[in-house]
């Protein structure tokens, strides 16, 4: 099982460390974090670094395709380098899977047109942007396509496809091993619901959002100008 983790400057580093630390247990399970330029990512905090081993360049298959979300996704939508790539990548798949919005990149390449798909709640009504059905569900399987809600849901995304690809018992292991059992304080209950959660922190995680979006709305990433530098 070849699984490749497209990792990118803006990344939310949730989106694909918690899909990575499931899926890179599956037996015999061949990882790698490939980038729009080999070298270190940063996440939309610009704090943490990930390292993109391989280029989209040098990665042309892969039998599990994960395309996780941030900010930055916005502008992946618009970088046909970028989706032209995981539609070649996508003809060999056996999965595609997304999280949060990394599903709008999906849709952008236009892998989800008329078919069901979720994302993070906040943009969840984008995808109908690119012919795809917004759909609430935690995890949406529609066809070879696998897209999970927002950040914490690659997880329950993970699990789901171990058990397809690896079997119940396999799943089960990888899901005790990493002591996956959530069980948030009470005094959180239905916080992490958009449907359930107050008004006034939905529109505070909005608002926050939207003043994040809009900073990154031009963001320069380190590969970008790694790239101009050699030109």
């Amino acid at each position: 099982m070849n699984i490749v983790f497209f990792v990118f400057d803006g990344i939310t580093a949730l989106d694909v460390v918690g899909p990575y630390e499931v899926l890179a247990r599956l037996p015999g399970a061949r990882s790698v974090f490939v980038g729009p330029a080999r070298g270190v990512i940063r996440t939309d905090n610009q704090v943490l670094g990930l390292a993109a081993d391989r280029s989209i360049d040098e990665i042309d298959a892969a039998d599990l395709l994960v395309v996780p979300g941030g900010f930055a996704t916005r502008a992946l939508e618009r970088d046909e380098r970028v989706l032209a790539w995981i539609r070649e990548v996508d003809a060999t798949t056996r999965v595609t899977a997304s999280v949060c919005t990394g599903a709008l990149v999906l849709a952008a390449a236009g892998l989800l047109r008329g078919r069901k798909a979720n994302t993070h709640w906040a943009v969840r009504a984008r995808l109908a942007e690119y012919g795809a059905i917004p759909t609430a569900e935690r995890i949406v399987r529609d066809g070879k396509y696998a897209t999970a809600a927002g950040v914490s849901a690659g997880i329950d995304l993970a699990l789901a496809l171990a058990v397809e690809l690896a079997g119940k018992e396999i799943a089960q292991a990888i899901q005790l091993g990493i002591e996956y059992d959530p069980e948030p304080p009470a005094a959180l209950e239905g916080a992490g619901d958009a449907a359930r959660a107050p008004a006034m922190i939905r529109e505070a995680v909005l608002a926050r959002m939207r003043a994040r979006e809009a900073e990154l709305e031009s963001f320069d990433s380190p590969a970008a100008s790694r790239r101009a530098r050699s030109e």
